[in-house]
């Protein structure tokens, strides 16, 4: 059976702690050592105690090592702001392709959208159009099937004779003759009643 890796925490006892801390301080400064010796690296290390007391070790001078660091920081420092900077511009490309590409998408199913509503509004479209043909056409036979039976209604009608009206015709120019004018005057004697002034008037008139 396998034990899994018991987890550290920190030791409650002050006396226990204190006697860990000797310890691995002591084994820590040996290994500092031992490094810089066997591997010829420079080596400094520096530990402060719970109670604020300073151990450190360093294989040449500790100055001169922490100015060493000192100084690669600072050449180390705008590669990682650089390296960073640049990273964080190839997520922000990512990010703006990622976007674009949902963009696009979703106006592709805009634009899908609306053509099926296009498409569905020309059928609606088409479906009225061919109601009001079929409409007209209704209409037409209708219309056709009344004029021809008013047609056939007139053409069975009696039709009526053509009388030929005779008419006498007067010449305008023609004027009564003197007998004419005679038997008028005698006939307008004998119905005249009335004095003489208004006789010899209406004569006068007449003439």
């Amino acid at each position: 059976m396998v034990r899994g890796k018991t987890q550290m925490k920190r030791i409650e006892n002050a006396t226990s702690r204190q006697v860990t801390f000797s310890k691995r301080r002591n084994g820590l400064l040996k290994k500092a050592f031992e490094l810089s010796v066997l591997c010829d690296a420079e080596v400094a290390l520096i530990i402060f105690s719970p109670r604020g007391k300073l151990y450190e070790f360093a294989s040449c001078s500790m100055q001169e090592t922490i100015g060493r660091y000192q100084r690669h920081i600072r050449e180390v420092q705008p590669a990682k702001e650089a390296s960073s900077i640049e990273e964080n511009m190839q997520n922000l490309k990512e990010e703006t392709a990622n976007l674009v590409k949902k963009i696009e998408v979703i106006e592709a199913s805009k634009r899908l959208e609306e053509l099926q509503q296009l498409e569905a509004q020309l059928e609606r479209s088409n479906q009225v159009f061919n109601e009001q043909i079929k409409q007209l056409r209704e209409k037409e036979k209708h219309l056709a099937a009344e004029n021809t039976r008013l047609t056939e209604k007139y053409e069975t009608l009696p039709k009526e004779p053509q009388t030929q009206a005779t008419t006498t015709v007067v010449a305008e120019d023609a004027s009564p003759s003197e007998d004419t004018i005679s038997q008028i005057s005698d006939v307008e004697t004998d119905l005249y009643i009335g004095l003489p002034e208004g006789r010899i008037r209406r004569l006068n008139n007449n003439a």
